[in-house]
């Protein structure tokens, strides 16, 4: 076949060449940016594992993205970067936003209000949909899985060394600062034990101890909360020193009022002139 063109007439190779190329870009198209701009579009939707809060590719739900923006975003930012109000929460990890909710310290109803134990104010649904969201900011820890029947013996010691210069001997808390430093321990699970060990809540360092130490500290926790006062009165919980302050106090006063009786007594039978005036 002649593909030569006519004299004035268009030349059929240079056209056969132009179909080539468009035909290569027509499959291009249909088989990479298409589909995954639809990919995009569809990623949003439902219970997806596409594009989280963050941008990063994790398993979060549109519930939860709606509540971390109306429950989380004022105060954390939109992307969980933090603000003037709040602390970013990029790293915080499962455990983070898991202590956070389930024990009612977060949401705050305003900026600057007490961050203390509370009843949470969500559901165990919602918090799951949430500890998702914080958990593809960044990584972070995850809830920890703690084994039951930790060695109570082990973790009194490392309580006591740890511990209980804050939390109080009996974990009743405000050994320092009050509740809002210090919390009252006989509220907490293990699984919020160990978390507050990982993560460093508020004042609270951050503890590295083995599995096996988490656990003895949790079933000492515990094994505290369920204790009876060998006392009798435990006033408020707060161990042997604060009743010894308290039974020095009564002692003073006891002490002083006993003086105060034996002198009155003693100058009522003397003699009217060797009374003082």
């Amino acid at each position: 076949m002649n593909l030569r063109p006519a004299a004035g007439g268009p030349d059929l190779r240079a056209l056969g060449g132009w179909a080539a190329v468009l035909a290569v870009v027509a499959i291009i198209a249909v088989s990479g940016p298409l589909p995954a701009m639809a990919g995009a579009l569809t990623s949003t939707r439902g219970t997806g594992s596409g594009q989280s809060v963050g941008g990063a590719s994790a398993a979060v739900t549109e519930a939860g993205t709606a509540l971390f923006q109306s429950q989380c975003a004022s105060c954390h930012g939109m992307q969980g970067q933090g603000s003037a109000y709040g602390p970013t929460l990029v790293g915080a990890g499962a455990a983070g936003a898991d202590f956070y909710l389930r024990t009612g310290r977060m949401p705050l109803s305003a900026p600057g209000q007490p961050v203390v134990r509370r009843q949470p104010v969500l559901t165990d649904e919602q918090i799951d949909e949430l500890v998702g969201v914080v958990a593809s900011l960044g990584d972070g820890p995850a809830i920890p899985k703690v084994t039951s029947g930790g060695d109570v013996s082990d973790g009194s010691r490392l309580y006591i060394a740890n511990c209980a210069a804050c939390h109080g001997a009996t974990g009743s808390g405000n050994a320092i600062g009050g509740g809002n430093v210090a919390a009252n321990l006989h509220e907490a699970t293990s699984t919020q034990i160990v978390e507050a060990m990982r993560i460093g809540p508020g004042a609270m360092p951050k503890f590295a101890f083995s599995a096996g130490e988490e656990a003895a500290i949790a079933a000492y926790v515990v094994f505290l909360q369920n204790a009876p006062s060998p006392g009798g009165l435990e006033i408020g919980g707060l161990g042997a020193v604060a009743e010894g302050f308290v039974a020095i106090g009564i002692g003073l006063v006891l002490f002083v009022l006993a003086t105060m009786f034996v002198g009155r007594g003693s100058r009522e039978g003397d003699p009217p002139e060797d009374r003082l005036p």
